[in-house]
């Protein structure tokens, strides 16, 4: 009894050990040792703290989600990661958008009267677009939460140890990246624009948009900070950012395009700033003659008493005039923006015009600008010519990495080809040989485009190797009838040990009497092969070999005799494309690996199959039919000359009964001259054809290598 409440115990230890669980390590629980947080009784006394570990990573069961771990490792994070990275990138396009919020409104078709408003379906738009952007940045502290780690003491060897304890992920995470986080998600473009510019009460706008493009400027660095170790995190889990080199190439472009986009938005609430300066001393310098007032500069004043007279008398709209040279304030590089309008147009129009002027600074290094002495306008223009000489150089190397990739195979197959034939003219090879060479190097760029494929099947392991090779294989080789006989073992060992075979229009792939190195199995193309019987003469046989044939059966002939010879056989026949041929080949010595498989076969189906295919038996059994036929017309003839013969012998002995005839047997005597001389012909063709040996037998059958 004792010893059952003991082992109970174990048991409610072994379900509170496992309240935690990686919700992609889903495995079936039949498969499993142990079942949903129950231990085998004779096991459960030899569980130690790594199994328990195990059986955290292994078992899920009804575990709430604020309790689960997440693999830092698994495609579940890889795929939040990158829904994280677009998610940052749309909050950092939006941020500069409310640096757009304030314009210059023109109160008089004269543009002799204006006023600063504020943008209110702008401000409404983004401030909603801005809080869905927030909304990732905290389900992204939520995640932190619950992501495990890796022990930075256990890297030494492997991926090192994953900690899943709740408590130390949370404690980590606390000490490290939250307050970074918890700053990067504050909506502080919306607390600013809807809490704290209504509370300033004083009215000078300056003061108001140098407080507001800080708070947001401050936020939007720490926002793209957060960019670049989220970057390496997808980097370190898939490799690249980007699956496709042009996919790389958009990628940095458009960094590029964000950060000429951020310029264009300060370059234009700074235009705003310099047009509000010139008010603001202009209205300083009248304030002696004039009751000047700043707030009257607002579009809310517009209405209030004392705004009429003050604008009747006022000069600082006129004095502040960008298109008057004579001015003695100096706009510097915002005159543009302010003689062309751009701060009093449409928010389209103005836009995109500060963003073309971002992308022109940046892309010539701001080498157009001419500043005044203003001290913040020199700073902003010292920053833009060192961070676009960084950004620009960044996008450049990494545009030229991208598209190189791209065309990388074809420029080396552009220099391999004229090394090519520097080397044929340098050996003064005839013109036909050279054309034959560059009609192969062709052929064999257009079908692989210059992918090694052997060299990649073999950097995969093994049983990679074998799936990939059944795939791109199997389908291809049952249309092959001599394997569509085999097992799917057989035909997994062939489809692992067959490589493809290329050659253009023209190209003799073996010739009579060389030995053979591999066989062919054609999978598009037309071959001839033909035969002269080893050079004799009067004696010559063509075939055609089409696609599901092979060539070089001589070789799986010397493969399957008992005791292979260590020089390969020679071949019977030449083989010539007459067309582009496309092909595997199963080289001697995977063959004979294979042919050993073979032996355990024990069908005569095979070797009928074998036989029907193989154009040195159809050779063989032609040559065979038409001596047998011959043989038969001889034995025709043969006893033709006999009837004629004894119908003679007895025209002899009886001259006057056959001398009506005798006009009629000069002319049999005659055919029967023709038909020896034939017989003699026959006879001696097919002497020529018996000297036809017949094709070797493969032994199939497994007895006699046992």
């Amino acid at each position: 009894m004792f010893g059952s409440r003991a082992q109970d115990g174990v048991e409610m230890q072994q379900r509170r050990t496992t309240n935690r669980i990686f919700p992609d390590e889903r495995q079936d629980q039949s498969k499993m040792p142990f079942q949903a947080g129950r231990v085998d009784r004779f096991a459960a006394n030899r569980i130690d703290a790594k199994t328990l570990e195990k059986l955290k990573l292994m078992n899920e069961g009804n575990v709430p989600w604020h309790s689960r771990i997440l693999d830092p490792r698994s495609s579940v994070l890889l795929t939040w990661n990158r829904v994280y990275l677009v998610a940052c990138l749309f909050a950092l396009f939006i941020d500069p958008f409310f640096y757009y919020l304030p314009f210059v409104r023109v109160m008089d078709k004269a543009n002799l009267f204006s006023c600063v408003a504020e943008d209110q379906r702008l401000r409404n738009t983004m401030t909603v677009l801005r809080t869905l952007a927030d909304l990732f940045y905290v389900l992204n502290i939520a995640i932190k939460f619950h992501t495990a780690y890796v022990d930075p003491k256990s890297r030494v060897l492997g991926k090192g140890e994953l900690i899943v304890d709740l408590k130390k992920i949370q404690k980590r995470y606390i000490r490290s990246d939250l307050c970074i986080d918890i700053l990067a998600a504050i909506p502080l473009p919306q607390v600013t624009v809807w809490l704290i510019m209504p509370g300033i009460k004083r009215s000078d706008y300056n003061i108001q948009n140098t407080t507001y493009a800080l708070i947001i400027l401050v936020q939007y660095v720490l926002r793209m900070y957060l960019v670049v170790p989220l970057s390496n995190q997808i980097i370190k889990a898939a490799g690249v950012v980007a699956k496709s080199a042009w996919g790389g190439a958009a990628y940095n472009l458009l960094l590029y395009m964000l950060a000429s986009h951020i310029t264009g938005a300060i370059y234009y609430l700074l235009s705003i700033e310099r047009q509000i300066t010139c008010w603001n001393q202009q209205c300083l310098a009248e304030s002696s003659n004039t009751s000047c007032n700043i707030g009257f500069i607002s579009c809310e004043n517009t209405g209030s008493r004392g705004y009429l007279d003050w604008q009747s008398k006022t000069q600082i709209f006129s004095n502040c005039n960008a298109n008057n040279q004579s001015i003695p304030f100096k706009y510097g590089m915002f005159e543009n923006a302010l003689t062309k309008g751009a701060v009093s147009t449409s928010f389209q129009e103005k836009y995109f015009y500060c963003l073309w002027w971002g992308l022109l600074q940046l892309s010539s290094s701001g080498n157009p600008l001419q500043t005044s002495a203003f001290i913040v306008e020199n700073i902003f223009a010292i920053a833009i010519g060192a961070i676009s000489l960084i950004l620009f150089a960044q996008l450049i190397g990494k545009m030229q990495t991208y598209l190189q990739s791209v065309s990388k195979r074809l420029e080396e197959w552009r220099l391999r080809q004229r090394d090519m034939e520097e080397w044929m003219r340098h050996h003064r090879l005839p013109p036909d040989l050279q054309e034959r060479v560059q009609r192969f190097v062709q052929v064999k760029w257009l079908a692989t485009r210059g992918v090694e494929e052997e060299s990649i099947l073999q950097a995969l392991p093994a049983d990679i190797r074998r799936d990939v090779q059944r795939h791109l294989c199997l389908d291809l080789v049952r249309r092959v009838p001599f394997f569509a006989e085999m097992d799917d073992q057989l035909l997994d060992a062939i489809c692992e040990r067959l490589v493809s075979f290329l050659c253009p229009e023209g190209t003799y792939i073996s010739r009579e009497g060389d030995p053979v190195s591999e066989m062919l199995f054609i999978i598009r193309g037309k071959l001839e092969s033909s035969t002269t019987n080893g050079g004799r003469s009067n004696f010559f046989n063509s075939i055609l070999l089409r696609p599901g044939e092979f060539a070089g059966e001589e070789l799986l002939t010397w493969a399957l005799l008992p005791k292979t010879n260590i020089h390969f056989p020679l071949s019977t026949r030449t083989v010539r494309s007459l067309t582009e041929v496309e092909a595997f080949a199963l080289r001697a010595e995977d063959l004979k690996f294979v042919a050993n498989q073979f032996r355990r076969l024990h069908s005569k189906k095979l070797q009928h199959t074998f036989r029907f295919y193989s154009h040195h038996w159809r050779t063989w059994g032609a040559c065979f039919i038409q001596a047998a036929w011959r043989q038969h017309q001889r034995r025709k003839l043969s006893e033709s000359l006999s009837r004629w013969e004894s119908y003679s012998w007895w025209s002899e002995e009886h001259p006057a009964a056959d001398k009506p005839k005798q006009e009629g047997t000069s002319r049999t005597a005659a055919e029967m001259n023709k038909f020896a001389s034939a017989s003699r012909r026959f006879r001696a063709d097919d002497t020529m054809i018996r000297r036809l040996q017949k094709p070797d037998e493969p032994d199939f059958s497994a007895d006699h290598f046992d």
